[in-house]
């Protein structure tokens, strides 16, 4: 059965970092772009950031640009998402996906994504 796995996630107050993880289980990212979203209580689940399979190229949006880095550990077959300078509107669970379509840039369209993980909570409060 093909699934991805995430770890990491917690609390932690304005202006500080968290690591999350995503690792698929079954079959090799290589072959996967992989992007991670977010729901928000009372909100749309959201496109955060993802990369490409064939290039690696990756793709933010707006609102963590700068702040948020993901990228990808053939060796470990690991896709991280380093995030710094949270701030509470960050507060959310995130979900890592992965899609079966090999493109040289990356998309968050989350109808594209077969594969998607339980969700790990990130809160961002003082």
């Amino acid at each position: 059965q093909l699934t991805v796995v995430e770890t990491g996630g917690g609390t932690v107050q304005p202006g500080g970092s968290l690591k999350l993880s995503c690792r698929p289980s079954g079959f090799t990212l290589e072959d996967y772009t992989i992007a991670w979203f977010r729901q928000a209580p009372g909100k749309e689940r959201e496109g955060v950031s993802c990369i490409s399979s064939s290039t690696s190229s990756t793709y933010y949006t707006d609102s963590v640009k700068n702040r948020f880095t993901i990228s990808k550990d053939r060796a470990k077959n690991t896709v991280t998402l380093e995030m710094n300078s949270l701030v509470p509107e960050d507060t959310a669970v995130y979900f890592c996906a992965a899609s079966p379509l090999y493109r040289s840039s990356c998309f968050l369209n989350a109808a594209l994504y077969d594969y998607w993980g339980q969700g790990s909570q990130v809160t961002v409060s003082s």
